[in-house]
């Protein structure tokens, strides 16, 4: 709602732009910092008359958990990134594309949307739509397939969407 103050999405933002502008800038002359906090005030400020902080824009609840997932979908893109060199090698014997519907199990449209980008990072999947919990992805081998079958990346997805409060799910 506009008017009302976020704490914490508030505090994840401010604190990531200082961050931001420390690491670009690199200079730390009393000018430079002058500027970069009026800058960021500025910012801050804009992003709240626009009504764009909340939980969803800045999901910093999915922080600490992601130091769990994240990991574990880049070896799953190295992995992939695999499986479609060696279909590639191997011509047109091993692809076999199909469109496949997988149901999501995560509450919150950012869940929804961390899982359905999850799917299109990985190379040889892509989700083409999406309606409500239920995505139709396109799937380049039968074992990019089998993997979103197996319902492990949904559940890594919830996991790291964590708790969801009633209301904050969205409509998505």
């Amino acid at each position: 709602m506009l008017g009302e103050v976020s704490v914490f999405p508030t505090l994840a933002l401010t604190l990531g732009l200082i961050l931001l502008w420390l690491l670009s800038s690199g200079y730390f002359l009393i000018l430079i910092i002058a500027l970069g906090i009026a800058s960021i005030s500025l910012v801050v400020w804009l992003a709240h008359r626009m009504d764009v902080v909340d939980h969803e824009s800045h999901p910093v609840h999915m922080a600490l958990r992601g130091l769990t997932y994240f990991p574990w979908l880049i070896v799953e893109i190295i992995k992939s990134n695999l499986d479609v060199a060696i279909a590639i090698v191997q011509g047109a014997k091993a692809i076999a594309p199909s469109t496949i519907q997988i149901t999501a199990s995560q509450r919150s449209d950012v869940g929804r949307v961390t899982y359905a980008n999850s799917i299109t990072l990985t190379p040889g999947t892509v989700t083409m739509h999406v309606d409500g919990t239920i995505f139709l992805v396109h799937a380049l081998t039968r074992n990019s397939a089998k993997g979103l079958q197996t319902g492990e990346m949904d559940a890594r997805v919830t996991r790291l969407e964590g708790p969801v409060k009633i209301g904050t799910e969205g409509v998505g």
